[in-house]
């Protein structure tokens, strides 16, 4: 049992409701909720100074706080993480909803990342939120491999896949590559990836350059490593990561000092900072999951949470994960359920392109 949950158990009835009621009034409006608020809508008739003692207790547990001097209380992000956890109620799917995330797929047309970005746009619109779509990785075995300088600071890479699939990476090569490295870098990795996936080019290859590190020169294994980089761990994640909706979050928020902590946030995004904390948490377990402000270190100086749920193939495997970004106070009920089906939607479109 977690700190939360322990603390959860131990309240009396008439904390819990408090404390339940002062966080769905915040969670609707916004705005701190005040004890003569609460004296109108407890089950129970009990008097101001009475709500106010347990709010002070409340308080005192760190589960709220007060922001101005007798203005009411606001949950904290512990707080907020215990109702989560405890006292949420997650409401039904709307119909009206649904039907918005199904309007958007249309005929299953076009390839798996406009199927995705019309998916991500239509979360976007159905929450109000900025949405994620983690992308899955492409794993058909590789026909060919190639780099093509573009500047002296930029080079494109460029993957195809023996099943038709085509993909192009611009990348930033380390300094003093030239066309002959390239090509070296190219057929090196040719002769090994012919029939293999990414995944096992990528385990492969580093055993190879081990192996033969004296026939390369250094300028040429340089180029092999950012060239898989390209499409592997960090360098992969811009192409894998769909991010629609940043309006959303910047008209919700009125205050400049949330705007700044709303654009930090898209900034760590572009910049795909900690991305890969992102995928290992989104990636590591069945279900929809809420990290509330600093519990994900890339959205905690934004103030803001992330729900979101892995989608699965036909063979039940995790390969990718929708999800939707909005301030602390998201409507978690009625965000859940959304995100929930958006990411079984997904995968069954996934599961059924892979049978065509």
């Amino acid at each position: 049992m977690n700190e939360s949950s322990k603390i959860l158990e131990e309240m009396n009835d008439r904390s819990r409701e408090v404390f339940r009621r002062v966080v769905e009034g915040y969670l609707a409006s916004g705005d701190p909720v005040g004890s003569r608020t609460l004296t109108r809508s407890m089950s129970e008739k009990v008097s101001a100074a009475t709500i106010r003692n347990v709010m002070q207790d409340l308080e005192f547990l760190g589960l709220l706080d007060s922001p101005h001097v007798s203005a009411g209380r606001v949950p904290t992000q512990l707080g907020l993480r215990m109702f989560v956890d405890g006292l949420l109620e997650v409401q039904e799917l709307e119909i009206e909803d649904r039907e918005k995330i199904d309007a958007t797929l249309g005929s299953n047309a076009g390839d798996v990342g406009s199927m995705l970005d019309r998916i991500g746009a239509a979360l976007s619109g159905v929450t109000h939120g900025a949405s994620l779509v983690l992308a899955p990785k492409h794993e058909a075995p590789i026909k060919h491999i190639d780099f093509v300088s573009l500047s002296h600071d930029r080079a494109l890479a460029v993957l195809v896949f023996a099943d038709g699939h085509l993909e192009n990476r611009v990348f930033r090569p380390a300094p003093g590559q030239t066309p002959s490295s390239m090509r070296e870098a190219a057929n090196f990795l040719n002769a090994l990836a012919e029939g293999r996936t990414l995944s096992e080019l990528r385990e492969v290859m580093s055993h190879e350059i081990t192996r033969r590190r004296q026939e390369l020169d250094e300028l040429a294994r340089t180029m092999v490593q950012a060239g898989i980089a390209a499409w592997e761990n960090e360098g992969e994640a811009p192409a894998r990561l769909i991010v629609r909706g940043r309006a959303n979050l910047l008209e919700d928020s009125a205050e400049a000092e949330e705007l700044d902590r709303i654009r930090t946030l898209f900034d760590d995004l572009e910049r795909k900072r900690d991305i890969v904390d992102f995928l290992e948490r989104a990636e590591e377990g069945e279900g929809v999951r809420i990290f509330i402000g600093s519990e994900n270190k890339l959205f905690s100086l934004s103030g803001s949470s992330l729900v979101v749920s892995p989608y699965m193939n036909a063979d039940r495997k995790i390969i990718g994960a929708v999800g939707v970004i909005g301030p602390t106070r998201l409507n978690y009920g009625r965000i859940v359920p959304i995100v929930d089906y958006t990411a079984q939607v997904v995968g069954k479109l996934i599961s059924d392109r892979g049978k065509g």
